[in-house]
């Protein structure tokens, strides 16, 4: 991804081709989708829509963008093909800002504070916690008309105009989101538990896809239903995506065998095959409290290339804590399980040493059917906060992490206890206001 001193104006990303990791086109860009905040703050990017070889436009989610580099979009090759649906609180950035009449926000150098200018162009950076965000605004003074010369323009901070208004209907949720949007996950939790079901959905509806799987994994399960029951089902099935496939599988387990069933099928094949693999499994084993996006590299990779996966943001940090060796393929089920690598030994390693040198094959891992017990204490043992689940076969099928044991040891109803255990922010009522 290009670096956060990077700045690129959205006019130069109309119609970029978007090509996948192997250097095959799979579309162009017809748009870009930000969430815009209140307070003056700067919008965040949430995705590109993407027009594929069908015409159909889809959504292409920033997460999912490697870099945005030399006239072009590349992708880590995985997009939903579901036919983009603009959401509330999302405003599209071509189709809806530029050209926007808006004011100058106070006096200046620039002109007198309630000023008209018109928005010719905008520009995106990515800030150091590695989201995009729109910062400034490529703007026009003076009344726009054919036979009229140019007037003048300018480069202003985002903060620096005013007109940007959120659409009414979108104000509720949105003065809430804005509100808490500096929140983790679990303290978000927190504050949706607490909500009217109403006020509830409404935010839920109101977040984008990522972070409201980020809420949901910290939900009592009766909260995660209820919300998910709320969405459309092509909403509910995007979360899905969203969310941890062994999170996603404990969700489904819920519902009815007909309803997650439904909900698989509107899901990509690629994300749905894991999610119904740990439904396979019986709960309170390995494999039903696995995940099956474990860091899995070959033992041709070098030191450097396993610290590169590891500093990735949006791992948690028991799945940072080890890397897994195996034979290629590298996507679970694995090639052959040769062993593992801890991130304290990448740390004392040369970058250039291979992974086969190091990798610690001396360890047993565990089967798909060991018990939670069973579990618990080979991680004591240990002293481990993860561990790889093998198959018969020596593939690896996923890694069993302490943060999962932990959910399935500590009483069934832990996060409702936690959550009435105090509220982030005190003096917020029922309604969110």
């Amino acid at each position: 991804m290009t670096g956060a001193s990077s700045r690129v104006f959205v006019s130069h990303l109309a119609v970029m081709a978007v090509f996948d990791p192997s250097g095959d086109q799979v579309g162009r860009v017809r748009d870009l989708v930000v969430s815009l905040r209140l307070g003056g703050r700067p919008p965040r990017v949430l995705g590109f829509v993407v027009e594929v070889v069908s015409k159909r436009r889809v959504f292409l989610p920033m997460n999912r963008v490697t870099s945005l580099e030399s006239g072009q979009v590349i992708t880590t090759g995985v997009i939903n093909m579901r036919r983009f649906e603009q959401r509330p609180g999302e405003t599209l950035v071509l189709a809806e800002l530029l050209d926007r009449r808006v004011a100058l926000a106070a006096s200046g150098p620039h002109g007198e504070a309630g000023e008209t200018v018109t928005v010719l162009d905008v520009a995106m950076v990515q800030t150091r916690a590695h989201e995009w965000e729109i910062d400034k605004v490529f703007v026009e003074k003076g009344a726009r008309a054919r036979l009229r010369r140019k007037g003048e323009t300018l480069t202003l901070d985002w903060s620096a105009v005013t007109g940007f208004a959120l659409r009414e209907e979108d104000q509720g949720a949105a003065n809430l989101l804005a509100t808490f949007e500096q929140l983790r996950p679990a303290d978000l939790a927190n504050v949706l538990h607490h909500l009217s079901p109403k006020r509830r959905a409404e935010v839920a509806a109101a977040l984008d896809d990522e972070r409201l799987a980020d809420v949901m994994e910290e939900l009592p399960e009766d909260d995660q239903v209820a919300i998910l029951g709320g969405l459309h089902q092509e909403r509910a099935a995007d979360v899905l995506e969203a969310m941890d496939p062994d999170d996603a599988a404990d969700l489904l387990s819920e519902l009815l065998p007909d309803d997650a069933e439904r909900l698989l099928q509107l899901m990509e094949p690629d994300e749905a095959a894991p999610v119904r693999r740990l439904l396979s499994y019986e709960e309170h084993t390995a494999g039903g409290l696995m995940t099956t996006e474990p860091i899995v590299l070959e033992p041709g990779a070098t030191v450097a290339e396993a610290l590169a996966r590891v500093r990735v943001a949006d791992l948690k940090p028991a799945q940072a804590a080890q890397v897994y060796v195996c034979r290629p393929p590298t996507e679970t089920p694995t090639g052959i399980y040769l062993g593992l690598v801890h991130f304290q030994r990448l740390l004392r390693e040369p970058p250039y040493t291979l992974l086969g040198a190091i990798v610690d094959g001396d360890l047993d891992p565990l089967s798909p059917d060991t018990e939670l017990p069973r579990i618990t204490s080979y991680l004591a043992t240990y002293n481990m906060v993860a561990a790889p689940v093998v198959d018969a076969d020596d593939r690896l099928l996923g890694a069993v992490t302490v943060d999962d044991v932990l959910d399935h040891i500590l009483p069934e109803d832990w996060r409702e206890a936690a959550l009435h255990g105090g509220d982030a922010h005190e003096g917020v009522a029922a309604d969110g206001r």
